[in-house]
């Protein structure tokens, strides 16, 4: 395993940049690699990640030096386990409502005694390796000190109950952060299709200011990203306007 990229950047005085993918490719880890991503974001809830993709996104990232971070699917230990297993040192949990789910997201994210995340055999935990544990981190109870020191742990605030929940939430000590999720928060606040309404942007900017008075971390405090939808929805958009028009033999 590798040191989280992402909080290496923040120890360097900046963010993070980071390459998001909602689909496999290793040619596009390998390319964010070459033009100098610090990290890869996977979006587990609304893309396709086999465990087979992620083991093999988070081989080729960490060997360019990059971290993997993720979007699970859903917040089941059993499911975030399978991305950790994997290599991922950032979760990125959906639809918290509560204290109780931000409390069961960072237990399942963190080895005691911080957390009740269980010990795996895969890349997550060095193939469970004991003479690497103990050369490179003293032993299990060391590794487990280590990844939870390089895990990121945030909650995704995207519904009404969770703003009203906010207080418990940002009382879980292993949460990094919160983020938000402005489609779904809008329909919940009576505005769908409206991610842009005021009453969401006043009640978002709201929770940032609570999270981080909370020392919490929001929004992309850590890190800012762009990915191969928007760089296809955006630049390469552009570039097709650009030169829609071009003349044959110009």
């Amino acid at each position: 395993m590798i040191e989280n990229t992402i909080l290496k950047a923040n120890r360097e005085g900046r963010k993070g940049v980071v390459f998001a993918l909602t689909f496999p490719s290793l040619h596009l880890v390998e390319m964010a690699a070459h033009v100098g991503f610090d990290a890869i974001s996977l979006d587990g809830e609304h893309g396709y990640f086999p465990e087979t993709a992620i083991d093999n996104i988070c081989r080729v990232a960490n060997g360019y030096g990059m971290s993997v971070i993720a979007r699970v699917p859903d917040n089941a230990a059993y499911q975030i386990n399978l991305y950790l297993d994997r290599g991922i040192q950032g979760v990125t949990g959906p639809h918290i409502n509560s204290g109780a789910e931000a409390q069961a997201l960072a237990d399942a994210c963190l080895f005691p005694p911080d957390g009740k995340r269980s010990w795996g055999g895969g890349r997550g935990t060095e193939f469970n390796d004991q003479e690497l544990l103990d050369e490179k981190y003293g032993g299990k109870l060391g590794f487990a000190k280590w990844s939870n020191a390089n895990m990121l742990v945030v909650a995704q605030i995207e519904d009404k109950k969770a703003w009203d929940n906010l207080d418990d939430i940002l009382a879980v000590p292993g949460l990094t952060g919160v983020t938000g999720g402005p489609h779904d928060f809008a329909q919940s606040l009576g505005h769908p299709g409206e991610p842009d309404h005021p009453d969401r942007i006043a009640a978002t900017l709201d929770i940032e200011k609570r999270a981080r008075a909370a020392g919490k971390t929001a929004g992309g405090d850590l890190s800012t990203g762009t990915g191969a939808a928007e760089l296809m929805l955006g630049e390469a958009r552009a570039f097709v306007a650009a030169h829609s028009s071009d003349k044959v033999g110009s």
